[in-house]
């Protein structure tokens, strides 16, 4: 509770105008009554030495109880977005644990792997991240990802990225 206290101090120094209040608990039918919104972001972190089954076997734990809580305390509407990587394996893992909520109340973001491409693009095309857009990120965290750049434009002309990568490269 005393790392929870921390991180409510912090968004209470951010002073968000959005955020009514805070709730610090780690009773699960407190933390998700009547959600509108949740946000989960405590995977468990790949350690070395760790396969990609003892990091799913962990954050199945995580998940499973975290898609349970908000089945049977959040609101029916709730939105759910999942950020704790592997996001995607994260969100069904909820999701199968959440019998009376359905897939439209579940996404998973991929942005900082996002965040990772437009980089690497960024310094292969000469031009500020900001002036690059439409990309994808398809799949999962990690080695079945595929970043596509097929409908990719860039610069303030909107060039295609694939007319400007070698073929190799994408």
């Amino acid at each position: 509770m005393k790392a929870l206290e921390g991180c409510t101090m912090e968004l209470q120094d951010c002073a968000f105008p959005a955020v009514a209040g805070i709730v610090a608990t780690d009773k699960v039918e407190e933390a998700f009554k009547d959600v509108d919104v949740a946000f989960l972001v405590g995977a468990f972190p790949r350690k070395d030495g760790m396969d990609r089954a003892d990091l799913l076997s962990k954050n199945g734990g995580i998940f499973t109880v975290q898609g349970k809580a908000l089945s049977d305390y959040a609101k029916k509407d709730v939105k759910v977005l999942v950020v704790g990587n592997p996001a995607n394996t994260n969100a069904l893992i909820a999701l199968a644990s959440a019998p009376k909520l359905g897939a439209k109340n579940f996404c998973a973001t991929t942005r900082l792997d996002h965040n990772r491409m437009l980089g690497e693009l960024s310094a292969k095309l000469g031009v500020p991240t900001n002036e690059i857009h439409k990309v994808t990120i398809w799949g999962n965290h990690s080695n079945t990802q595929v970043p596509d750049v097929s409908q990719a434009v860039y610069g303030k002309d909107n060039k295609k990225v694939v007319d400007a990568l070698k073929p190799e490269y994408y």
